[in-house]
């Protein structure tokens, strides 16, 4: 392995009805004026009673608090700058997101703008930094992102609509709270798509180039996906199994907060492309990630085809026992496609066209200067990419 730091300070409390301990948590960790950050106005936090029994526990620990929602999928910029602007002339100290990926990332960035001086953009252009954030805990209600327990942040740029990224770790929520029975009514798209996410977040970690050996964490990375690939299958068609529920949201923890990344160095390409995606249609973040894989990896796998046989064979049984050097091609598509047929089997798209978006020549080119500007021309480390090595990619999708 090559030298590693691993740190994951946030405490996790996991299980039915652990919510209703948030005003503990919050109390514990300094918290005296809250804002509670969520999704739209109206909507299953609100409906369901969620954000009633929040009020009523923050309440109760003699904690007081204001509302903040309106957070949507691919969180934009001008909310966490209003965000900001509330936040500062309230007296804000502490951020309480109930939701996924988006809200914890929404309150991250909000975060950052009152514990600073500074511009968010700068901090997502790469123009300032900063090890100053105010503390975060989640109630979570989506397993997919993994930011309940990561140091990272994505926000999308109205101006270009550019999805950009920052990471530290005095932005890792000092507690996250996860009920899988809140993640009951979620639509079985939305939790399709979360497991999609999940398996990524580990997969650019696994398909690495460090060539020392990483035998254990492959182990575990190994193991997360057969879990998440299994559970997924599951929770799609009984959407109230806690057990499948309960999986899926412990992994998406685990794969994001730097475990199956131990001791090697990671890709994130394909991250970064469906980011563009993102930003430019507006698509769900685990699905635009299933339907590009399948053409990254068929675009670089000759870089280390042992790699890719090594995941068919050990997360989707492929049988690679009798495959020599000469013909591991065969096993390599083979676990390409197996990976496509657990997406099919939960309904996620493969290609472009299956996730319903046609770009042009000139949309995939956008996309492709967007992808490696500020990133000194290239994206990735399984193979690093050029412009022009996305764009072929994004050709392959369609």
């Amino acid at each position: 392995m090559i030298n590693f730091d691993f740190y994951t300070p946030t405490r996790v409390l996991f299980g039915a009805d652990r919510e209703n301990e948030a005003g503990k948590q919050v109390a514990a960790f300094g918290g005296h004026k809250v804002m509670i950050i969520y999704g739209k106005k109206g909507g299953h936090v609100e409906s369901s009673g969620l954000l009633e029994r929040v009020h009523q526990n923050l309440n109760g620990a003699g904690l007081s608090y204001i509302d903040f929602s309106g957070v949507v999928p691919n969180p934009r910029l001008s909310l966490v700058k209003e965000g900001i602007r509330i936040g500062r002339s309230e007296g804000v100290d502490f951020l309480l997101p109930i939701g996924g990926g988006s809200v914890i990332d929404t309150a991250k960035g909000i975060g950052y703008g009152i514990a600073n001086d500074f511009e968010i953009e700068d901090l997502l252009y790469g123009r300032v930094k900063t090890d100053k954030n105010l503390p975060i805990g989640v109630i979570l209600t989506i397993a997919a992102a993994g930011s309940e327990m990561s140091s990272s942040m994505v926000l999308t740029i109205e101006d270009g609509m550019m999805k950009r990224s920052y990471g530290h770790d005095c932005s890792r929520p000092r507690f996250a709270i996860m009920n899988p029975e809140l993640t009951y009514s979620l639509p079985a798209y939305q939790t399709a798509s979360g497991a999609a996410d999940i398996m990524m977040h580990t997969m650019e970690r696994y398909f690495t180039p460090t060539d020392t050996d990483t035998s254990l964490t492959d182990r575990i990375a190994e193991g997360l996906m057969i879990s998440v690939r299994d559970a997924a299958q599951v929770a799609v068609k009984d959407p109230e199994n806690y057990e499948a529920r309960a999986t899926l949201m412990w992994a998406g923890s685990l794969s994001h907060n730097g475990l199956t990344g131990a001791g090697r160095v990671s890709d994130f390409a394909t991250h970064k492309i469906e980011h563009e995606l993102g930003g430019m249609f507006d698509v769900a973040h685990g699905a635009g990630l299933a339907s590009v894989w399948g053409s990254w990896a068929r675009y670089v796998y000759k870089t280390n085809p042992g790699r890719f046989a090594q995941f068919g064979e050990k997360v989707f049984g492929i049988d690679a026992s009798q495959t020599s050097d000469s013909d591991i091609t065969d096993t390599v598509l083979a676990s390409i496609t197996a990976w496509e047929t657990w997406c099919h089997s939960i309904d996620m798209p493969t290609t472009l066209t299956e996730l319903g978006i046609y770009p042009t020549d000139a949309q995939i080119e956008e996309m492709a200067e967007k992808c490696v500007f500020g990133r000194n021309g290239h994206i990735g480390f399984f193979q690093p990419l050029t412009k022009e090595d996305i764009v072929a990619i994004l050709q392959m999708a369609k």
